[in-house]
């Protein structure tokens, strides 16, 4: 049974007076990450060229992403401010548990983003009655499901350990690593959890998409013409740059030594999937594809026309 009631995380312990500038500027990114994913899940709702699988799953993406952003970065701004930022055990296991269901949701949406790439390079014939509306419908919810039910397990196991009288975490967030390191009993068993855990919900869908890689990737070098291959390939280059990023950055992190004198690196590396990679997917998905960047376009060139519209109705009002 648990013995604490607070969980106590210390962030980046002293910063030496760079801590408001820090604030902005992870403020800033944060900030630009919401807008970057609304702003995509507004294109793919408004524009009907967009109403596709691929984009269909794009839009899924991108509302996991807001919500993963927003389970992280909002108790890390605090972390930034204060070197001791308290919050209850019960927010840091419901922190824990959201973030490990929208990791292994992300893995989940990523290999079924792979899987409709691969349908569409390597059996365009059949693409249509495969991934259908019900289709993929079916795979949205499968991945919705299984992620949020993947660390129920896990959790279970770490959170019923004895938790004695240390209770401060070295960390911005509620991670695993960190939270095992409070316990005062055997973790044994929650390690080996943790590590079916993982093979099951990230490295299966890992391994999925990279399958679905290898076979496309073999595909598009069949293609004769290297006009055919630059085509095949622009349908996918987004979503591969993503998953290269994102597996690239948990590998690193998690395949990382964990030991004391470390701890630092660690909370550094964090960084990269929990703030900057959510960052920087939304410019990807806007900036390599010509389809987003059309339908962005049109979406400006409404607005702007809504709101030139709207003045001249406002002086032709004030004129009468």
């Amino acid at each position: 049974m648990t013995q604490i009631s607070e969980i106590v995380l210390l962030g980046f312990g002293d910063l030496h007076g760079l801590q408001f500038l820090l604030f902005g500027i992870f403020l800033t990114i944060y900030v630009t990450t919401l807008m970057g994913n609304f702003v995509i899940l507004t294109v793919v709702s408004a524009d009907c060229s967009l109403h596709t699988p691929m984009y269909f799953f794009l839009g899924h993406f991108s509302f996991l992403e807001i919500g993963y952003t927003t389970t992280i970065e909002p108790i890390m701004l605090r972390t930034l401010l204060s070197a001791h930022v308290p919050i209850s055990f019960l927010a840091c296991a419901c922190q824990f548990y959201f973030f490990a269901s929208l990791v292994a949701t992300e893995c989940f949406f990523l290999a079924v983003m792979s899987y409709d790439r691969y349908i569409a390079i390597c059996n365009p014939l059949h693409y249509s009655s495969i991934m259908d509306f019900w289709g993929c419908f079916q795979l949205a919810v499968a991945s919705w499901l299984a992620g949020f039910l993947a660390p129920i397990l896990l959790m279970i196991f770490i959170f019923r350990l004895t938790f004695c009288s240390a209770n401060e975490i070295d960390h911005f967030f509620c991670d695993l690593k960190p939270i095992m390191k409070l316990a005062c009993t055997n973790t044994q068993v929650a390690e080996m959890t943790s590590f079916i855990c993982t093979s099951l919900f990230a490295l299966a869908p890992f391994l999925l998409t990279l399958a679905s890689y290898i076979h496309i990737i073999c595909t598009i070098l069949r293609i004769p013409s290297t006009t055919g291959k630059q085509r095949a390939f622009s349908t996918c280059s987004s979503h591969l740059t993503v998953v290269s990023l994102y597996y690239g950055t948990l590998g690193i992190v998690y395949g990382f030594p964990s030991v004391p004198q470390y701890e630092g690196v660690l909370k550094l590396l964090s960084l990269l999937y929990t703030v900057f990679t959510p960052a920087v997917n939304p410019i990807i998905y806007t900036l390599r594809n010509k389809d987003v960047k059309i339908a962005l376009r049109k979406l400006v060139q409404q607005c702007t026309y809504l709101v030139k519209d709207g003045r001249k109705i406002v002086l032709a009002h004030d004129t009468y």
